[in-house]
């Protein structure tokens, strides 16, 4: 026989095997000891929790020879029969497949004849949720009053979907997820009986993302030993299952404390190019959170913590990050992780969670927090002030003195950051509307999408930071890029050398032009195109009409007709539209 998988070589054959539901394993060995089993079960709970097992075991402990036992006894004929799926009497029926009324009818056809080798006939229904109204109806009347010698054992991971009058006709067993300490525990004796070299922590990550299925342990176990070489490690555990390492998840968690926004990039661009899963490492730095909290509350409780050690540096973190803070990332992390549900860019609500959480996190530190030494340069630096104010209050201000104020006040005003986020300085986009024109901007918007295809080949990050950005104005030599957020347009025009060189090089490829793009933020582009188109009315005003340019190649146009026309235009085009007095 070939290889067989580690859960089913290791499917419980008695009802001391069955980790984490001792409460159902004892009620139902004391109910067959004392011969005082129900003619109809309802086994409910999660995915890989035993609820199949527990039934062929049931089935096994009433029909075998030894009986009234609380364990079967496994060597028995009855016994091995059912182990290996070949007794009669023990039907086992999965009603994914087999959910019409034809199939529960065979079963009311069959259920009056009396077993022909055992005492008792026993039906196991598998999924038994996905029985339609008819098929439930039909089972009904049987399983109100069977005959005495047939036992039903309906096995659902839903049972909210079972119509009531079923539910009432059962006892109802819901088995629980199984702790993290018993599938350790399970996982241990497995690779003991298999001589599976394995780290104790790598068996604490598999007990961890198996979300408590003893079933989904000895598959992820199964994968991570085809995976290892010799012994099974803590790297080989978090391939296999994309977790993120506990020291990935303190270099973020410290990055955020800290308001480091690049750092806090630079860790999402590492998990992203290792191929780990944007919402994955979201839930793990949730859980991460979730464990600071837990910490900081009963640090006597290690033992609860879901995804991390309590090792030293996760003590050192969980000491410096608030409480109050903790609350409001956890929500902030969850409403993203909602996001990511409804986009195929999750990468994107990634980036922008971090420089969220950065920038709130420097914004709510008070000054007191700040270095003894910069707070002295800042006092120095505000006493300077003070006094320059004094000397100027002394005296009057000439025309003189004033003119190089203005230069400077002109000078902060182009800077490429102000206290709102990320700015362009504005000569450059006077200089590129000056020269624009609409069909350039006209040329280059039908070629877009050829331009962030070949993008997204060249460089993945580059096109996730242009995916929310358009050309805006373009001339001959260069054109403006507006970006709805400014983290982005930031991240573009800070690499020039990887993505405006190349963004660039690909423009002039497939349009012919060799252009300059200039990144400006979309709320910096509006302000700018209204500053523009003022200034343009007010020179209009004061010029001949033979000494104005025509509007038609300006890249931002103002409509001085009759506004009937202009909403015409709007709707069908001014090529579709023929103007008579």
């Amino acid at each position: 026989m070939g290889y067989q998988a580690l859960y089913r070589m290791f499917r419980p054959q008695t009802f001391a095997d069955m980790a984490g539901q001792e409460a159902i394993t004892q009620t139902l060995q004391h109910a067959l000891l004392r011969e005082k089993f129900s003619h109809a079960y309802l086994f409910s709970g999660p995915r890989g929790t035993g609820k199949t097992s527990a039934a062929k075991l049931f089935a096994k402990a009433v029909n075998c020879e030894q009986a009234p036992v609380a364990e079967p006894c496994n060597e028995c004929d009855a016994c091995r029969s059912i182990t290996n799926g070949d007794l009669s009497d023990v039907i086992e029926m999965d009603a994914a497949s087999n959910n019409g009324v034809d199939e529960i009818r065979d079963i009311r056809e069959t259920v009056k004849y009396t077993p022909s080798v055992v005492r008792y006939k026993v039906y196991i229904i598998d999924e038994v949720h996905m029985l339609s109204p008819g098929a439930f109806n039909a089972l009904l009347k049987t399983l109100e009053e069977p005959p005495k010698h047939v036992i039903f054992i309906l096995a659902t991971t839903e049972p909210h979907k079972i119509p009531l009058t079923i539910i009432s006709r059962c006892q109802r067993f819901d088995f629980k997820r199984v702790s993290i300490e018993a599938i350790v525990d399970r996982l241990k004796h497995v690779s003991d009986e298999q001589s599976i070299d394995v780290e104790d922590q790598s068996l604490q990550l598999i007990a961890q993302a198996c979300e408590g299925g003893m079933r989904d342990a000895l598959s992820i176990l199964d994968q991570v030993v085809a995976f290892s070489e010799n012994k099974v490690t803590v790297a080989d555990v978090r391939s296999v299952t994309g977790m993120v390492s506990q020291e990935l998840l303190a270099n973020v968690v410290e990055s955020i404390r800290d308001g480091e926004t690049p750092t806090a990039i630079q860790a999402v661009n590492r998990l992203v190019a290792d191929g780990k899963d944007p919402e994955r490492f979201i839930e793990d730095l949730i859980f991460y959170y979730r464990d600071i909290l837990l910490y900081q509350s009963a640090p006597e409780m290690s033992e609860l913590l879901t995804r991390t050690g309590a090792d030293d540096r996760f003590k050192e973190v969980a000491t410096t990050v608030k409480a109050q803070e903790i609350y409001q990332i956890i929500h902030r992390l969850n409403d993203t992780q909602q996001e990511m549900k409804w986009t195929n860019h999750s990468r994107v609500f990634l980036e922008i969670a971090m420089v969220k959480l950065c920038q709130s996190q420097t914004e709510s530190r008070p000054v007191a927090e700040s270095s003894s030494p910069d707070v002295e340069a800042l006092q120095t630096k505000v006493q300077q002030l003070e006094s320059k104010i004094e000397h100027l209050q002394d005296r009057p201000v000439t025309a003189q003195d004033q003119r190089p104020s203005q230069s400077r006040s002109t000078s902060r005003q182009t800077g490429r950051k102000n206290d709102k986020g990320y700015n362009v300085r504005s000569g450059h986009l006077k200089e590129v509307l000056n020269q624009a024109s609409k069909q350039q901007l006209k040329d280059l918007r039908s070629n877009w999408a050829d331009i962030m295809e070949r993008v997204r080949k060249t460089n993945v990050a580059a096109h996730a930071w242009l995916l929310e950005s358009k050309p805006v104005a373009s001339s001959d030599h260069a054109f403006l890029q507006a970006f709805k957020y400014d983290f982005h347009c930031q991240m573009v025009a800070e690499n020039k050398n990887d993505v405006l060189d190349m963004v660039e090089a690909i423009v002039q490829e497939i349009t012919g032009q060799g252009k300059k793009m200039y990144p400006v933020p979309a709320e910096q582009w509006e302000q700018t195109k209204q500053n523009y188109i003022e200034e343009k009315e007010s020179k209009k005003e004061g010029q001949q009409p033979d000494q104005s340019r025509d509007t038609e190649n300006q890249s931002v146009e103002q409509d001085n007709r009759d506004p009937v026309i202009a909403e015409a235009e709007k709707l069908v085009g001014s090529d579709l539209l023929e103007i008579k007095d």
